[in-house]
C-alpha cells in the first residue's frame, strides 16, 4: 500500500554501510530499521557509530534497530541506593575488566533464556560476533567474582567516548549492579560522555538512566563517538570510592 513504510532488507554481501537513515526507522515496532545482513565486525562497528544495533530472536533474520526515544545513562548520573552502597563497600567480591568476556556473554545469554525475555536471546551467532569484537579490542566485559566464581557481569561495545551497553547478568544479589557501578566510575575517569542503554526498563531507570530523543542521541554520537577512546584490553586504573 502506498505510504506504508517498507522495511529495508540488507544482503550479507552488501557493504557494511548499507543501512537506511536511522531517523527513518519505523514507529511500530518502535525503531525497527532494517533486516538481514550479517554480524561482521565492519558492519557492527558501522551500525553502532550510527546509533543502530542488532536485536532479534533465534529463528529470525537479523533485525536492526534505532528506537526513539533512546535510553541512556550518563556515567556521572548513576544512582547508587543506600543498600547498594553498603554492598559496594564490602570486601567480599572482586571486580575485573576483560578477564572473562566469553563467560560474561554466555551468562547474559543464559539469563535471557531463563527469563524468556522478549525481543532477543543472545544467540550463538551473536556470541561469536561480539567475542570477535572483543578480540579486536572493541567489546569489553566487567566481571564480578565471589569465592573465585563468576557471579555477575556486564558487556558492551566502546567507540570513542561512548559505551554501548549490551546486557548484564547476576548469579548473586546485586552482582550486575556492582559491575555497572565499577564500569561507570572507570568510564567517568576516562572522560566517557554517555552509556547507551538502548531501551528503557524499570531496572535501568532505578540506576539513573534517562530517555532522550533519537535526534539528541545521534547528535551525541556525532560529537563523541569519533573522539580518541580506549581500545585493546581494558584494565581498571582506579580504585572507586562509593
Amino acid at each position: 500500500m502506498n505510504g506504508v513504510p517498507q522495511l529495508a532488507w540488507i544482503r550479507p554481501d552488501d557493504p557494511p554501510d548499507t543501512f537506511p537513515d536511522p531517523r527513518g526507522a519505523l514507529r511500530e515496532p518502535d525503531g525497527l530499521l532494517a533486516a538481514g545482513g550479517d554480524l561482521s565486525p565492519a558492519r557492527l562497528l558501522y551500525a553502532y557509530r550510527h546509533g543502530i544495533f542488532p536485536w532479534y530472536s533465534a529463528g529470525q533474520p537479523i533485525l536492526w534497530w534505532c528506537p526513539d526515544p533512546r535510553a541512556v545513562l550518563f556515567p556521572d548520573a548513576l544512582h547508587i541506593s543506600h543498600s547498594l552502597r553498603k554492598t559496594l563497600r564490602k570486601a567480599d567480591y572482586r571486580v575485573t575488566l576483560d578477564c572473562a568476556f566469553p563467560d560474561v556473554i554466555r551468562g547474559c545469554a543464559a539469563t535471557l533464556r531463563g527469563n524468556s525475555a522478549p525481543g532477543t536471546w543472545i544467540t550463538p551467532e551473536m556470541q561469536l560476533a561480539y567475542t570477535e569484537l572483543h578480540r579486536l579490542g572493541h567489546a569489553h566485559s566487567v566481571e564480578v567474582w565471589a569465592d573465585g566464581k563468576l557471579v555477575g557481569g556486564v558487556y558492551g561495545v566502546s567507540m570513542g567516548r561512548v559505551f554501548f551497553g549490551e546486557s548484564m547478568f547476576s548469579r548473586q544479589a546485586n552482582a550486575s549492579k556492582i559491575a555497572l557501578a565499577w564500569l561507570t566510575r572507570q568510564l567517568s575517569a576516562w572522560h566517557y560522555k554517555v552509556m547507551d542503554c538502548q531501551v528503557a526498563s524499570p531496572h535501568l531507570e532505578r540506576l539513573g538512566s534517562t530517555l532522550i530523543s533519537r535526534t539528541e542521541f545521534l547528535s551525541l554520537l556525532d560529537r563523541h563517538a569519533s573522539m580518541d577512546g580506549h581500545t585493546g584490553r581494558w584494565q581498571f586504573d582506579i580504585s572507586p570510592v562509593f
